[in-house]
């Protein structure tokens, strides 16, 4: 390795979690370490943020957000993820 390599971490302010499978499935949202809501969708994640007075102009900018477990297009759990649906008996 040399010396002028490093390995550069954001800290980002918001962290958006990994789909959790409800109904309707949501995402948790924190800000700066701390559980501040939950999210359905992006616009859920942008009013999360205004409320703290923070003003998100790229959601894909790693140095404010960080997505775990998808990204801003993830809003469902992977199929192998989704708990089984109960079935009838016949």
């Amino acid at each position: 390795m040399t010396e002028s390599a490093y390995l550069y971490m954001a800290n980002p302010r918001i962290t958006v979690l990994g789909v959790n499978p409800g109904r309707p499935p949501f995402r948790i949202v924190e800000l700066d370490g701390e559980v501040v809501g939950e999210a359905r969708e992006l616009v859920d994640v942008l009013e999360v943020a205004a409320q703290a007075g923070l003003v998100v102009h790229d959601v894909d900018d790693p140095d404010l957000v960080r997505w775990v477990g998808g990204d801003k297009f993830t809003w469902k759990p992977r199929e192998s993820e989704r708990p089984e649906e109960a079935t009838e008996p016949s």
